[in-house]
């Protein structure tokens, strides 16, 4: 319960911030996530709402990181998760507690695409001024892969192109 709590804490958190950031033109340009062992910026302009995650309903004879439909605002949302897909495509274990801490990060609506990201952990907004370096992805990634940012931390950050993402054919294909 307290995790939760904590969750909705971090949501109002940011809202807040982007609101803020609306209002005073400040540059922030991507929502940091971790999925899995990974660490991801989706481009604000792209993401949609954030949510914890809900009871997933699942979807027989869909590949494994398909994990299911969910009820959000009430549109019927597919949720992909995002360490399963760009990993080894294989379905994830997670304990209890780690699900507790999951959260859903909805497509902008401008993308027209009802699909939601499971992230195991948000790490707040980011500008360009977070990171000491990046790079272009490297030769073979996926193509909705963005560059390599290095933080000032040394922790590396993978954008992910979510324009790419949700035209991507893979992405679009859910079934076996």
């Amino acid at each position: 319960m307290a995790n939760r709590e904590a969750l909705r804490e971090l949501q109002t958190r940011l809202a807040s911030r982007l609101q803020a950031a609306r209002t005073e033109g400040v540059s922030i340009a991507w929502l940091a996530v971790k999925a899995g062992e990974s660490n991801y910026l989706f481009p604000l302009a792209l993401s949609g709402e954030i949510f914890p995650l809900p009871t997933v309903q699942v979807v027989p004879y869909s590949r494994p990181w398909f994990l299911g439909v969910v009820n959000l605002r009430g549109g019927v949302y597919g949720v992909v998760d995002l360490a399963s897909f760009v990993g080894d495509g294989q379905a994830r274990v997670r304990s209890e507690q780690a699900l507790s801490e999951s959260s859903l990060v909805t497509f902008n609506t401008a993308l027209e695409v009802n699909c939601a990201l499971m992230v195991d952990g948000l790490s707040g907004l980011r500008n360009r001024e977070s990171f000491s370096s990046s790079e272009p992805a490297p030769e073979g990634s996926p193509v909705y892969f963005g560059n390599r940012y290095r933080d000032l931390g040394g922790a590396d950050w993978q954008e992910i192109n979510l324009r790419s993402l949700s035209q991507f054919a893979s992405f679009l294909s859910i079934s076996v």
